[in-house]
């Protein structure tokens, strides 16, 4: 009986770390033209429980997804915390972007954003620094796409800055 303990012990502790979210601090963020609205659509995706962290330590109150009653409180702090989080140029003007709103599911969350209307740029800059006031290892991808042409780079922290010449 004790030999039984003894191989099973060590699976029960190896299965006991399985409840770990994920190993990695990873986010994307996609940019992407809409000629005929003239504007960016930014849609941000991020692990569920990486974002509520980040905004829990960010205004030093507890928010949290798939609960109805914080969806006020969670709008208006995405809203705050993407502004300071993400800016955007086009041909070296930047521009107002403007939060849509987020989807979640159990794991993670969607953030919509779009910019004022803005003609097709030849050059888009962009800092983008979500989860950085959270992680030390935070990774964003980052799509930029106008006229069909996607140009993805990976920032990761402290990086935040990219350039895209199309």
């Amino acid at each position: 009986m004790k030999g039984i303990w003894l191989l099973l012990l060590p699976v029960i502790f190896l299965f006991s770390f399985t409840k770990e979210k994920h190993p990695y601090h990873v986010g994307s963020v996609e940019i992407n033209y809409n000629a005929k609205s003239k504007t960016f659509e930014v849609t941000g995706r991020f692990f569920l429980d990486d974002l509520e962290n980040a905004l829990n330590k960010k205004y030093n109150k507890p928010f949290h997804f798939n609960d109805p009653k914080y969806k006020l409180q969670l709008d208006e702090a995405l809203k705050n915390y993407c502004t300071e989080y993400l800016k955007l140029k086009a041909d070296s003007k930047f521009l107002k972007i403007n939060y849509i709103g987020y989807e979640e599911d159990s794991e993670s969350v969607n953030v919509f954003l779009e910019t004022e209307p803005v003609n097709m740029p030849k050059k888009v800059e962009a800092a983008v620094s979500f989860l950085y006031n959270l992680f030390d290892d935070q990774i964003n991808i980052v799509h930029v796409i106008l006229k069909g042409e996607r140009k993805s780079e990976k920032l990761s922290y402290p990086n935040r800055y990219l350039f895209q010449q199309f």
